[in-house]
């Protein structure tokens, strides 16, 4: 949607456009500003990248660390989920930079996990396809060599900063890891001296069974996706009686859903802003960004094709939620109708109409699916996002189902409440070198 009107998508090279996002998500006291990633792009569609580079479909895209800093000097709440994929960067020097944006944010940042599904970065890293699960085995490692790093080597106490004596850290205090695993050797001590939250909160979207697993065993909060709330229930379901099985708390994460809201002062005048973005959506962009989600060419499918199942080594639940649905008369959704219906939201529901009666809708999926909020996807950068601020937001004020104001302390404590650290049930907590 970068041609629309207004749109400012195309300025994501200006830090001042980042600076002004920030402070406008502050503004209507979002949790978190969740920015992700990719490193790869999208040549599943035609068998090449040609229409992610003219559809713009997540190419060109920067690293969004380098965000970080400058959005958290120009907020004082507002949190920042920055994605990173395990295949791309070594657990020891990225557990540096993690610990780094956690002190410079005073606490207020988070880690979405991702396995990454493109085989196009694979390929630029030196690497071969990996099958699904055994991308998990190996995220598995990466995260235990983290919370080793974070929570293991340094001890609570450890930096003194005694100048009569010349002691910054203690030395007793501080501890190598000695990890030697299938994946990874790491023997020595953490750079870092133990940040706010020590461990980012962990955040994670996998959708498969076995993503599912990894995310009720690590992550603080979840990201959830599907064309519809109904058939986001079971899903969260799922997670639920995931996290009780890990020997979690049944909320001991945070669920949010992925969701496109259109509004603005009546229903009609939503409707309309709709239409209107539909002359601007790419179709092409669409069907580029589905294919490369489920690790299918849909340029060989004929359009009015119903989907037949496919098995998929990228994002599976893409794939298996895509299968489920149906049109408005009952028949299998085909490519036509996925290039058509999700050039505007993606994979997730659509809401479109006046600030009530979205916050009506959000209140009633809140009911139905059991999930904590939302992933906010945008039409328009940043009109979408001002449109909920203005319209939607206050509305859910006055009903008392949304902040008025932020909790104090680090991004932890408030998606959680009091205290900054891991829950005892954490298994990043079980590194911890000093309880």
């Amino acid at each position: 949607m970068w041609r629309y009107p207004g749109d400012r998508s195309a300025d994501y090279t200006k830090l001042d456009h980042w600076i002004e996002l920030a402070r406008l998500f502050e503004r209507g006291r979002f949790d978190a500003m969740f920015i992700a990633d990719l490193v790869g792009y999208f040549d599943v569609y035609g068998g090449n990248v040609d229409s992610a580079l003219r559809t713009a479909s997540q190419l060109p895209i920067n690293d969004p660390t380098t965000l970080v800093s400058a959005m958290a000097a120009a907020t004082h709440d507002l949190g920042f989920g920055v994605t990173a994929g395990v295949f791309y960067e070594h657990p020891y020097t990225f557990a540096r930079r993690m610990s780094s944006l956690d002190h410079i944010t005073n606490g207020r940042v988070g880690w979405n996990v991702v396995t990454g599904y493109l085989p196009s970065a694979l390929r630029n890293m030196g690497q071969q396809d990996i099958p699904h699960d055994k991308r998990y085995d190996y995220a598995d490692e990466y995260i235990e060599v983290l919370y080793k790093l974070w929570e293991g080597s340094w001890e609570d106490d450890a930096v003194v900063r005694d100048k009569a004596h010349d002691v910054y850290a203690d030395p007793a205090k501080v501890h190598p890891i000695n990890h030697h695993g299938e994946f990874f050797d790491v023997p020595g001590i953490h750079l870092c001296e133990p940040s706010p939250q020590r461990t980012p909160v962990i955040f994670q979207a996998g959708g498969s069974p076995r993503g599912i697993r990894f995310a009720a065993e690590n992550a603080e909060a979840i990201f959830v996706t599907g064309p519809t709330p109904e058939l986001v229930a079971p899903t969260v379901r799922q997670i639920r009686d995931s996290l009780e099985a890990a020997g979690r708390g049944r909320y001991d994460a945070r669920i949010f859903m992925m969701l496109t809201a259109i509004t603005a002062n009546t229903e009609q005048e939503a409707w309309d802003k709709y239409h209107d973005y539909e002359r601007y959506a790419s179709t092409e962009g669409a069907l580029t960004l589905y294919s490369g989600w489920i690790g299918t060419d849909l340029s060989k499918y004929d359009l009015d094709q119903p989907l037949d199942d496919i098995e998929s080594n990228a994002i599976q639940s893409t794939a298996a939620n895509m299968q489920k649905v149906t049109g408005d008369d009952g028949r299998r959704w085909t490519v036509r109708d996925i290039a058509i219906r999700r050039a505007i939201g993606g994979n997730s529901p659509v809401v479109v109409g006046s600030g009530e009666q979205v916050a009506d809708e959000l209140q009633r999926i809140v009911e139905l699916t059991d999930v904590d909020g939302f992933n906010l996807a945008y039409v328009t950068n940043p009109g979408t996002f001002e449109d909920i601020i203005d319209y939607v937001v206050p509305i859910l004020q006055e009903r008392g189902v949304y902040q008025t104001e932020y909790a104090p302390g680090t991004l932890r404590n408030k998606l959680f409440g009091a205290g900054d650290h891991l829950k005892p049930t954490h298994p990043g907590y079980r590194y911890k070198v000093s309880k």
